[in-house]
């Protein structure tokens, strides 16, 4: 089992979620700016903001349409946030990525 980023920091854990998003959007030749819906799921929706501030620094430009779902947990009890997003990437093919 791989040991969890930051736990209890949903902020940092939405942040990791986030670069590993972008290190496959670029493995698809896209970027951040060719996503064009995030789904957020979180454990603990009383801290929102924390997961939406690291989103909001992500995509403050892009604008996806998003969702936040609160959920009762995770696959892993230590996970508090999981992200998954669309793009469309520039050679016109389409495509999901998810990371926790």
């Amino acid at each position: 089992m791989r040991k969890n980023i930051s736990p209890g920091s949903p902020y940092t854990q939405a942040r990791f979620a986030l670069e590993k998003i972008g290190r496959a959007l670029v493995e698809a030749g896209g970027g951040f700016e060719d996503v064009i819906r995030t789904r957020i799921f979180v454990t603990d929706i009383a801290r929102w903001e924390e997961v939406g501030r690291a989103h909001g620094e992500v995509f403050r430009d892009v604008r996806p349409a998003s969702t936040l779902v609160a959920v009762a947990s995770l696959v892993r009890p230590d996970l508090l946030v999981e992200i998954e997003a669309t793009a469309v990437v520039p050679d016109g093919g389409a495509g999901g990525v998810h990371a926790s």
